[in-house]
């Protein structure tokens, strides 16, 4: 049995290493460190949040900058090129042709094409870095790995789908360390071809999980709906494919980057729809004491009646608030 806890205290999160096989009442090894886990039971992993302080439970500012979106998205929304085959093509996880940054510019490695919002993500963390597209999540883990890229930025869990487990996975998988995370409100925009009206579309391309969220909207008009790998790359599609009748559901700048209509938006059934990102680096952040941090704790326990009241029982008699991370 594997457990998942974070602890919320002061500024960064750290990692730890060890393990454990006959945990005693008191007293614990942990193992990894990896983030904010959900509760919930995966291949015999509980995973639970360790809260000191109540009022911490905002999102971590991501080193001294402040997000800005309204920054990022003038930095990033001038001179896109129209011509789609321009644009930055995705790492993939053998692609080590690219050089390490100069250190004019932080280069942060995300899933998808330009326009997803996994790029948004990223563009909040670091308003003035430079995004670079990955292929898949184990390339954006091996972009930092390979000094291809500074940090990643990648989704870990959905308030409506819950946790991404993949990255769960990678997480355990590859020697990075959270340096902070990123709260991404999820606007869902109806996109379509300069000129279309929504009541001339007969289907809407998303990824699945999108195409759901937008049910209630979809369902009223009617339209077909067609699965994708993600929203950026069905509003790529679209633009690509020049195809009058079939729209998209994306971001709103993925619409400025493919040259497409924004045909509704907040399309979402669920306006508290949120998505937090995890920042990795190859170093861990050391924590302070000057703000809130989270820790994330991974260990395993021997199968047998009480060891998971042993391993909470360490944290009740500290006075350390369990609550789950949803």
């Amino acid at each position: 049995m594997a457990l998942d806890f974070v602890v919320n205290k002061c500024t960064a999160t750290t990692c730890i290493w060890g393990s454990c096989s006959k945990p005693q009442l008191g007293s614990f090894h942990s193992g990894l460190v990896i983030g904010n886990l959900s509760y919930e039971i995966v291949n015999k992993c509980s995973c639970f949040t360790v809260s000191v302080s109540a009022q911490q439970r905002a999102a971590i500012p991501v080193e001294d900058q402040k997000p800005s979106l309204d920054s990022a998205y003038q930095n990033h929304s001038m001179g896109f090129h129209r011509d789609i085959n321009m644009l930055p093509k995705p790492l993939t996880s053998i692609d080590d042709s690219s050089s390490a940054s100069d250190g004019s510019k932080v280069r942060v490695g995300y899933q998808g094409v330009p326009g997803a919002y996994s790029e948004d993500a990223a563009l909040k963390a670091y308003p003035n870095c430079e995004t670079v597209p990955c292929d898949d999540y184990e390339a954006a883990f091996k972009a930092v790995e390979l000094w291809l890229v500074d940090k990643a930025v990648l989704p870990i869990e959905n308030s409506v789908d819950g946790s991404i487990h993949r990255n769960y996975d990678l997480l355990l998988r590859h020697r990075l360390h959270i340096v902070g995370e990123v709260q991404q409100r999820v606007n869902h925009c109806l996109l379509g071809l300069p000129g279309v009206t929504k009541e001339e579309l007969n289907s809407v391309m998303s990824h699945p999980q999108a195409l759901a969220q937008c049910r209630t909207v979809l369902n009223d008009l009617g339209v077909d709906k067609v699965g994708d790998q993600d929203t950026a790359v069905a509003a790529k599609t679209v633009a690509l494919n020049c195809v009058r009748h079939t729209g998209a559901i994306a971001s709103s700048r993925a619409a400025e980057i493919y040259g497409l209509d924004v045909l509704a938006e907040g399309i979402q059934d669920d306006d508290e729809n949120v998505t937090r990102f995890l920042v990795l680096a190859r170093e861990p952040r050391i924590p302070g004491t000057d703000g809130p941090h989270k820790t994330s704790i991974v260990f395993s326990l021997e199968e047998g009646p009480g060891a998971l009241f042993k391993a909470l029982a360490v944290f009740s008699m500290r006075d350390i608030n369990l609550s789950k991370a949803s």
